[in-house]
């Protein structure tokens, strides 16, 4: 295993550290008796996972080392982060949470996205999957989201709202690209 692919697997398994600490934290907000520390300790993990994909893609490039576990795992170390803060900080008892129809809006358009790559590929051989405008804005404003959650700034709101309207948009547009692109290949059959 390469060191870039190392590194995409210990992103992996500081998911889980990431959620202890959230989760604890929001259970001493709730007890009335917030420990600070643990919501540090949970930005400091989140951060170090964060920084690891900037590492393993470089040095994957950089010294040769792509491979194809690397290539299968990076994307699933990538959304499953993201994915796992914005759920994680829905749900727990912060004093400034994502609100959960966020969580739920998030969810559902990567679900579609993957339901809908899955039957491209099983209804024939070409899968062209390109990043789109509004997918990028989507995840950078969900990471924007999720550190304004975790630094406790208050009026959440103010990120939340354009992140979801973005994801929602992007979500549309993976479909009417997806649609297309099974209509065109309908067409030369």
């Amino acid at each position: 295993m390469t060191f870039a692919t190392q590194l995409t697997v210990l992103r992996i398994l500081l998911i889980p550290v990431f959620v202890l600490f959230a989760m604890y934290y929001g259970e001493s907000v709730s007890s009335g008796a917030p420990q600070e520390w643990m919501r540090w300790w949970a930005i400091g993990v989140f951060v170090l996972a964060s920084v690891t994909d900037a590492f393993d893609g470089y040095i994957a490039r950089k010294f040769g080392q792509v491979s194809k576990a690397g290539a299968l795992l990076d994307p699933i170390a990538d959304k499953g982060l993201l994915l796992t803060a914005i759920i994680t900080l829905s749900v727990s008892s912060w004093h400034y949470a994502l609100p959960i129809w966020f969580a739920v809006l998030v969810i559902a358009r990567d679900a579609v996205i993957v339901l809908g790559c899955v039957v491209m590929r099983f209804t024939h051989d070409h899968l062209e999957v390109r990043p789109s405008w509004a997918g990028k804005a989507a995840t950078a404003l969900q990471m924007v989201a999720v550190a304004w959650a975790m630094f406790q700034i208050p009026r959440l709101e103010a990120v939340a709202w354009p992140a979801g309207f973005f994801t929602l948009v992007s979500g549309l547009e993976y479909v009417w690209r997806g649609v297309a692109q099974l209509g065109h290949h309908e067409d030369k059959l």
